[in-house]
């Protein structure tokens, strides 16, 4: 096992990574300190340093953390389901579920971009497109008219889905009823019908 590796099965690795999800996903990368993160946490700085180098260590840590939270939520909820559009509304459902879940540790996915951290933008690109190329991949069996452009659709999708912790409360359309409204607009182009603006 790794030096970092063998120092991350403390216990305080799991609250750092916790505390660290919160004050990114609350307050940004570039705003949040490591004196901060040390007193969320309960730790020191040098305990910090203890577990990873610099704050950009820290970062990747979460952010793998989050990619595959939306993973296994997606990857659960469309377990043998072979039905495209009902492959691809359970995945809408799983990644708004992970992206509004407690922990923030998906939304650190949804609101750093990988350009926000030059240094570490590589990693973080390879992060993110493992997540997105599972939406490629259900975009690419759903029905739409050929005169449709699929990776257009799914970025509007995305995008959608990624602003709903913006206006999202608790009690309000449950998670099921919002993935099915956000993709009955496409529902209704593969259906035929026809999407032309309100003259």
């Amino acid at each position: 096992m790794a030096a970092t590796e063998a120092k991350r099965q403390s216990n305080r690795w799991p609250a750092l990574l916790d505390s660290a999800a919160a004050q990114f996903a609350g307050q940004g990368y570039h705003a949040t300190t490591i004196r901060e993160l040390a007193a969320a946490s309960a730790m020191t700085p040098g305990a910090i340093y203890f577990h990873v180098p610099n704050k950009q260590a820290l970062l990747l840590a979460v952010y793998e953390q989050g990619v595959q939270r939306i993973l296994d939520r997606i990857e659960a909820a469309t377990a043998g389901q072979t039905e495209p559009w009902a492959r691809l509304e359970s995945a809408v459902a799983a990644h708004l579920e992970a992206i509004l879940d407690a922990s923030a540790y998906a939304r650190v996915v949804i609101r750093i971009l990988p350009s926000d951290v030059p240094e570490i933008s590589a990693e973080l690109t390879k992060l993110r497109d493992r997540y997105e190329a599972k939406f490629r991949a259900l975009f690419s069996r759903i029905d739409l008219p050929a005169d449709r452009d699929r990776k257009l659709a799914r970025l509007f999708v995305l995008g959608a889905i990624n602003w709903t912790p913006v206006w999202y409360r608790p009690g309000g359309a449950s998670i099921p009823s919002l993935a099915h409204e956000l993709l009955a607009p496409l529902r209704a182009l593969a259906a035929g019908k026809s999407a032309s603006a309100p003259k």
